[in-house]
């Protein structure tokens, strides 16, 4: 941006966008009996299509990939479903053979509530707001004015209405993960039962030494057969801010997105890897979904640069479906996080390029939780 008389300047579609939304801010919601009967039977098919589908993270994660195999223009359904795929890691991690010698068991399902309210309150507001799309492609004609009865934010009406217009795919992934982050704010970072029970343990050890703040996008390498996956990814450093999660957003999607050969590669990996949970699915020859260990027998160093060492055998990293049931979840608490512009200045595009190198620091942290977990350190109580 540029700086005009101190205060920033917003280029022309933006400013565009600006004015929409304060239009949109001085309108208020008419009650629903308002509506067509056609509308009204539309938004009860995309209440239960999304509660079917929002089982769990094994459901969520394809229904996003699937979404995307459909409508490629929407760029964040494959970043979500790539996204959303490490949080289903994180969850069976809690069951495998590191984080279960270092967490009790009430520690591990608080951790797993914190995991999967998150991926569950992404998916009742993002998906909904794929199938409207999916319907005013049907009918060739905009329907997004249904997305307030859907408890979407205001935010997303003008974006979409945007997109409606412009087909702006980068500017509609990044308002996407706008939306989303600034949906779990209050919702799941702020919520003190996370706040106390989980995020004040994750800023004291998480940092450096779980793997919950590595995001890992694997990709076919096109080499040999049986060769290695490839990853990509970025760290997040600080969980608990808004403005360090968005921008971690628009890195992955960079780094998913801005370079195409890159992108066919993890793309190609994506659809030729149906999500399980385990992190077997990227690399079978160290984790294993099942457990290859004998019952009682002493835990010894296995890893040694991401290889394993003579004799070792795998890491257990189970499926989704074994590791943890379905969650009744309550409804997701309502309320627009939408309250001021000033956000769409994240909308601004960046240029730079991801590289997005983290192996060596993965397997770093890998070894670090084999360390700890041979020490027999509970780090949480």
């Amino acid at each position: 941006m540029k700086k005009l008389g101190g205060k920033r300047r917003l280029p022309g579609n933006l400013l565009e966008i600006k004015a929409d939304l304060l239009k949109k801010q001085h309108n208020s919601l008419t009650g629903e009996q308002v509506l067509s009967r056609d509308d009204d039977q539309l938004l009860r098919e995309i209440r239960l299509k999304t509660i079917q589908l929002n089982a769990n993270n094994v459901t969520r994660t394809k229904a996003y990939l699937d979404f995307y195999r459909c409508h490629p223009e929407i760029h964040w359904a494959f970043l979500g479903h790539m996204v959303s795929r490490n949080g289903g890691w994180n969850m069976t991690d809690l069951k495998g053979d590191l984080l279960s010698r270092l967490m009790n068991e009430k520690t591990r399902e608080t951790f797993f509530s914190f995991l999967e309210r998150g991926n569950w309150l992404i998916f009742q507001d993002a998906y909904p707001q794929f199938l409207l799309y999916r319907e005013c492609l049907r009918q060739n004609r905009n329907l997004f004015y249904l997305l307030p009865y859907l408890n979407i934010s205001v935010f997303m009406e003008v974006m979409w209405n945007q997109f409606w217009k412009k087909r702006d795919c980068y500017l509609l992934a990044i308002a996407l993960i706008i939306n989303e982050q600034s949906y779990l704010e209050r919702r799941i970072i702020q919520n003190p039962l996370y706040k106390n029970k989980v995020l004040h343990k994750f800023e004291f050890v998480v940092q450096d030494l779980l793997s919950f703040n590595h995001i890992l996008f694997p990709f076919e390498r096109g080499g040999h057969k049986g060769e290695k996956t490839a990853l990509r990814g970025q760290t997040l450093r600080h969980f608990d801010s808004l403005y360090e999660r968005i921008m971690l957003g628009k890195r992955l999607y960079n780094l998913l997105f801005y370079n195409r050969e890159q992108w066919e590669k993890a793309f190609h990996w994506a659809v030729s890897h149906p999500h399980t949970g385990s992190r077997k699915d990227y690399w079978q020859d160290v984790f294993n979904d099942v457990n290859d260990g004998l019952p009682g027998a002493a835990f010894t160093r296995r890893l040694k640069g991401c290889q394993l060492r003579t004799g070792a055998h795998r890491l257990f990293s189970p499926k989704l479906e074994y590791a943890w049931k379905n969650v009744e979840h309550t409804e997701a608490e309502l309320g627009d996080w939408f309250n001021h512009w000033g956000i769409i200045e994240y909308l601004q595009e960046d240029k730079e390029i991801i590289k997005g190198e983290i192996v060596g620091e993965y397997c770093e942290t890998l070894e670090k939780l084999e360390l700890v977990a041979l020490a027999k350190k509970a780090i949480f109580r």
